[in-house]
């Protein structure tokens, strides 16, 4: 991406210059790799994951459930109250997926 030396506005590409839509500044182009072209499409790869699998992003803590016993569980933090007072704590167990909170 470049940007115009006068107006500092972006340029864009147009017939081998680079033009300012501004002010109309041009400049050739030297290195073809520099042009943008509006046109081309980039190509992404999109990554499906099954349910079944258990992925969790949350961290994990070790707190006994009240439920089952287990000894770990995630945990993530709320604002469910007005924002002068602390956040919810929130745990669910990963082995019997109870979930309860805890006030700070």
């Amino acid at each position: 991406m470049m940007f115009c030396p006068e107006c500092k506005s972006m340029l864009k590409s147009s017939g081998g210059k680079l033009k300012c839509p501004k002010c109309g500044y041009e400049q050739d182009v030297t290195d073809k790799s520099q042009l943008l072209k509006t046109d081309q499409r980039v190509e992404r790869e999109i990554i499906i994951v099954d349910g079944d699998q258990n992925m969790t992003t949350l961290p994990t803590i070790n707190v006994k459930c009240p439920e089952c016993g287990n000894d770990k569980a995630e945990w993530w933090l709320r604002q469910l109250r007005s924002a002068d007072e602390s956040e919810v704590r929130f745990f669910r167990c990963t082995k019997c997926k109870h979930t309860w909170r805890e006030y700070d």
